[in-house]
């Protein structure tokens, strides 16, 4: 999330702001990267960190699992390609996802339950296989759990968005909605022209 497929979100929803040809430059560019540095076992799909570490990085091992690290940011930052060149892929990310199952970090979006539950309502909206809204809903469930846990042990809730109970609600609400609007970065790009269809 914090590199290149996070690039790919707003050039893939703005590809009818620049020429075509150039548009298929990046469209085959992501294609490229994604499938390049997909790491695979099974039908369980993740990605690295990094594909070639800065000096002194320590590379955590197990592959991270979360929005900000792993599958869960490319099938957010991913879902909108508007072909399914990338679908294998997406779809072995969100298995790898609900395998893996509710993250012990917190409810959280960044690096908690939510924000990889949100990968589940970005490939119901891809796919229409209610398999993925079940899933978000699970999520959805076990996350209120892990929110009300924190507020017993705490004494009180946590009020930011990204590491916080505000980022559950949103969720808990596009649950309900069977909506995918990922907080910021689906509600801060507008749509424009022919990529909204």
């Amino acid at each position: 999330m914090h590199g290149f497929v996070a690039t790919c979100a707003p050039i893939t929803r703005g590809r009818s702001l620049i020429e075509s040809s150039e548009w298929d430059s990046w469209r085959q560019c992501i294609i490229t990267t994604i499938r390049s540095t997909a790491i695979r076992e099974g039908d369980l799909v993740n990605w690295p960190v990094y594909v070639h570490p800065p000096d002194g990085a320590v590379l955590s091992q197990p592959l991270l699992m979360q929005f900000c690290h792993g599958a869960p940011g490319f099938v957010i930052c991913l879902a909108e390609m508007p072909t399914s060149d990338l679908d294998d892929l997406l779809i072995g990310a969100g298995e790898a996802i609900w395998r893996a199952g509710p993250l012990t970090k917190g409810a959280n979006l960044c690096h908690g339950t939510t924000g990889n539950g949100y990968a589940f309502l970005k490939l119901y909206q891809r796919t229409e296989d209610v398999r993925w809204l079940e899933r978000a809903r699970a999520f959805a469930m076990h996350a209120i759990g892990q929110m009300e846990a924190h507020a017993r042990h705490h004494g009180h809730l946590r009020y930011s968005l990204w590491t916080g109970d505000l980022g559950v609600a949103i969720y808990l609400s596009d649950c309900i909605d069977a909506a995918g609007r990922f907080p910021t970065s689906d509600e801060f790009f507008c749509r424009i022209g022919p990529a909204a269809a």
